[in-house]
């Protein structure tokens, strides 16, 4: 594997980071996402103006470049493969949610001769409800672990078995309110505690 040799020390240890996971070491995904999460979420809220989604977005980032460890090539710094993920998975996810509203063009012309149009909100999940998509990196796993069991139950139903809101209701036999405001809650608490991480395997 060819490395950079103009790479600076800051990519370099990242790169001995890079190497520790990818022989299971839970401390250095830690690492490596203390040491890029606010940079990754500051960018996101540039690029979305939202500070929920730009949470959500930075944990799919994390969880896409460490599914996918094994593909980084250190002809580059980590950094900079990380953040074309994340910035490309914002790009999709705003792609996506602008297709998510569908517009019907209505079958009369009003007084000004222009056709009105309706915009109706698709019902269908979306990428800002795709918590983690990184199901299967087990750094996610470990951290909805932490969370207590209310939470924990939520979040695995939702975004690992991909239940509806209307599914989990019917499953925990609880209002859609309440299931809506828990998991809201149970988001927030995730985020906070991957930006708290200190995994210990």
């Amino acid at each position: 594997m060819e490395v950079n040799p103009n790479l600076s020390e800051k990519a370099k240890y990242d790169l001995e980071l890079v190497a520790r996971a990818n022989n299971g070491d839970q401390k250095a995904y830690a690492e490596l996402m203390t040491r890029y999460k606010d940079a990754i979420y500051f960018m996101l809220l540039k690029m979305i103006n939202n500070k929920t989604d730009a949470e959500d977005l930075t944990i799919e980032a994390f969880g896409k470049a460490f599914k996918n460890l094994s593909q980084y090539s250190p002809h580059y710094a980590f950094s900079t493969w990380l953040f074309k993920i994340a910035s490309n998975n914002c790009i999709d996810y705003l792609r996506k949610k602008r297709s998510n509203v569908i517009s019907i063009d209505r079958n009369f012309v009003d007084e000004k001769d222009t056709e009105p149009q309706v915009q109706l909100r698709d019902e269908t999940p979306d990428p800002e409800e795709n918590l983690i998509k990184s199901q299967k990196a087990v750094l996610m796993r470990t951290i909805v672990q932490k969370l207590k069991p209310r939470y924990r139950t939520l979040i695995e139903l939702r975004y690992f078995k991909e239940y509806s809101y209307e599914e989990i209701s019917e499953e925990l036999g609880l209002p859609l309110g309440t299931v809506k405001a828990q998991l809201f809650r149970a988001r927030e608490l995730l985020y906070n505690t991957l930006k708290n991480s200190e995994v210990k395997h």
